[in-house]
């Protein structure tokens, strides 16, 4: 071509997902992968007449005189990837996203410019992971010749491109079928973390508190689904564009700002944003005294309200003021920042926030509330005695209810309580279940409460709360997990594997979803890579028995009864330091035919009141004992059966 020669052609634009991040992570790993995407794909680039420009980082940009080719050529992509990812370890998996527009390019030398250059990039991050959005010029000229069927996602705007363009799916086999009700709503909202503008930076504990409360406070506005804390702390100082953010969480609105706070004086900015269509909604600037934070939170509530046309009813969104005395207050945010980051250390130090601030407020009901689920956390964990941990946890989750009854926290808390230690299965379900009623954006509300009735044999009910979390919190490792775990003790492996990568994704080297990751890996019948899976688990976390216990038993499964007997040595050795693991130890003995002694381990486990006790309901490794009686004995004790 003549350099500055105009010409019509289909420009594809693709993209490594997560490429950056693991660039970071692991850079050796992302050169490998890089390396192997460039040779599978290149390939299809010649077999479609496809011309390759050039690479830009991870990207291809890719020259077609065929719309229907340049469609086809990405589907093959995609179906390579596909197929090549079903066969490697969740670490080794390789996504793209492609888009694909017809246009007038210009050529200059070895390079394409032009509006179908820059459009073709702006709709690739509009495609799922593994999918593939075209323009509505491409759609036009296919529709009826393309083997797979598209879905509209609507007009968009793109940026620095003059007039909206409307953009199309392609359906892929492998993909759930998106439409225009799956693209984001306005009354789908994030609330990203608040910029700490203070001049001392330990008040960034502020700024954190203040994000916090104004997502609890918008949360109580009526026909508005709000992001959990859990999703939106992953953005914070993050530098991505409001739209991509839009598309990870699936929210139509996002509200940001930031907060300085000066001896008592508050500045609070606030701004919301419509991410779809990238247009500012509201700014508004509080310069007010410390003690009007609460009017602070209940305006910025009411604007949003108003801005997305929804009810604002100041008892509900706005509420009674959780406490009067400001300092108390100030100890409460200290104590939750504290608390989330679930070490002993961190949860002690919590503890002492939340002591501080009920000693100066004694009827100060959520933060009695946030005392409850410290202690419990401790107890769960064993970072002190159990028994004093749960203790402790119930003794406040009820001070809490007795000041509050409306507390959804203090009812998640007891509910907790009541199935983790008491075994108190339908009292925990009822607890759990006003927490959702009270708080219908309370993310771990909904994933207790699917996990209790995943113990209670109520699947598919415990599958619609976990996927309510999931809706609420897509960015936590813990709801991905407790979706994971809902689907792989239903028998639905494939909705499993999925949520564990999903989880893998968020959190790379977390144990607890790769080793049940690992597990469901065994259960459909890939027991080399679930021992591979539980193997790296296990190194990750020693302490952990569960993942040993699952380790073991997909060792039996492979025929190492050695590597088996080596595993209830590495148990045995953990009891002497610790009592958490006798239903591991059970475990093991069931996989070797020691039915006497996996008995005698699972009754000294509920001596012990072990939380993990009750799991031996739903446990493929206990499946072997169903059918004695003394199995049914143990379900009486842990208060399953009557």
């Amino acid at each position: 071509m003549f350099k500055g020669q105009r010409r019509l052609a289909a420009i594809m634009f693709t993209d490594i997902v997560g490429y950056t991040s693991l660039s970071q992570r692991d850079e050796s790993l992302a050169m490998e992968l890089l390396e192997e995407h460039r040779k599978l794909v290149r390939p299809l680039f010649a077999k479609h007449d496809g011309k390759e420009i050039k690479t830009i980082g991870d990207a291809f940009l890719v020259e077609f005189e065929s719309a229907l080719e340049a469609v086809r050529c990405a589907y093959g992509i995609q179906q390579l990837l596909h197929d090549t990812n079903a066969r490697h370890l969740p670490d080794k998996k390789l996504e793209l996203r492609i888009g694909v527009h017809l246009g007038d390019v210009i050529h200059d030398e070895n390079d394409v410019y032009g509006d179908a250059v820059n459009i073709a990039s702006r709709i690739e991050p509009l495609a799922d992971p593994g999918g593939i959005c075209v323009t509505e010029q491409v759609y036009s000229q296919i529709k009826n010749k393309f083997e797979f069927p598209f879905s509209s996602l609507g007009k968009r705007e793109l940026k620095n491109i003059g007039e909206s363009i409307e953009v199309y799916r392609v359906l892929v086999p492998w993909q759930k079928v998106r439409t225009v009700a799956d693209v984001p709503n306005d009354h789908r909202i994030a609330i990203l973390p608040f910029a700490n503008m203070s001049p001392d930076p330990n008040d960034e504990y502020f700024a954190d508190g203040m994000t916090e409360e104004i997502i609890s406070t918008v949360s109580k506005l009526e026909q508005v689904e709000v992001i959990s804390r859990t999703s939106v702390m992953q953005y914070k100082k993050s530098a991505k564009p409001m739209r991509e953010i839009s598309k990870e969480l699936e929210v139509g609105t996002i509200l940001e700002g930031s907060v300085r706070k000066s001896g008592d004086r508050l500045r609070v900015t606030v701004q919301m944003i419509d991410a779809v269509r990238d247009r500012h909604l509201w700014v508004e600037s509080y310069d007010r005294e410390f003690r009007d934070v609460f009017v602070i939170q209940s305006d910025v509530a009411r604007k949003v309200a108003n801005a997305l046309q929804t009810e604002f009813t100041k008892s509900k969104s706005s509420g009674a003021r959780p406490t009067s005395n400001l300092d108390a207050y100030t100890l409460w945010l200290r104590g939750r920042i504290a608390g989330s980051k679930l070490s002993k250390e961190s949860l002690m130090k919590a503890i002492e926030y939340y002591e501080k601030a009920t000693a100066l407020d004694p009827e100060f009901g959520a933060c009695f509330a946030y005392l409850a689920h410290a202690w419990l956390l401790l107890g769960f964990f064993e970072l002190i005695p159990s028994e004093e941990g749960f203790s402790k946890a119930k003794s406040y989750a009820m001070k809490a209810l007795k000041l509050d009854d409306s507390l959804a926290e203090g009812h998640v808390a007891l509910g907790r309580i009541l199935r983790l230690y008491d075994w108190k299965f339908l009292e925990a379900e009822d607890q759990l279940r006003r927490a959702t009623e009270l708080e219908p954006n309370l993310a771990t509300a909904h994933a207790f409460r699917a996990q209790g009735l995943e113990a209670l044999g109520r699947d598919e009910e415990a599958i619609a709360e976990a996927k309510k979390a999931l809706e609420l919190d897509p960015l936590s490792v813990t709801v991905c997990m407790v979706n994971g775990t809902i689907y792989l003790y239903s028998r639905k492996y494939d909705e499993a594997i999925e949520m564990y990568n999903r989880a893998l994704e968020i959190g790379p080297n977390s144990p607890f979803p790769m080793g049940n990751l690992g597990l469901t890996f065994v259960q459909k019948g890939q027991v080399e890579e679930g021992i591979a899976l539980l193997e790296k688990a296990t190194q990750i976390e020693p302490s952990n028995a569960s993942s040993k216990n699952d380790l073991a038993y997909a060792y039996a499964k492979a025929g190492r009864i050695d590597d088996v007997k080596r595993i209830l040595k590495e148990l045995e050795e953990m009891r002497t330091t610790s009592k958490r693991n006798a239903v591991a130890i059970a475990g093991v003995h069931t996989i070797l035919g020691d039915y006497e002694k996996a008995f005698e381990w699972l009754n000294k486990a509920i001596d012990e009141h072990n939380p993990y006790a009750a799991s031996i309901v739903r446990d493929f490794i206990f499946d072997p004992l169903r059918l004695d009686q003394r199995y049914q004995s143990l379900l009486k004790r842990i208060g399953i059966m009557e």
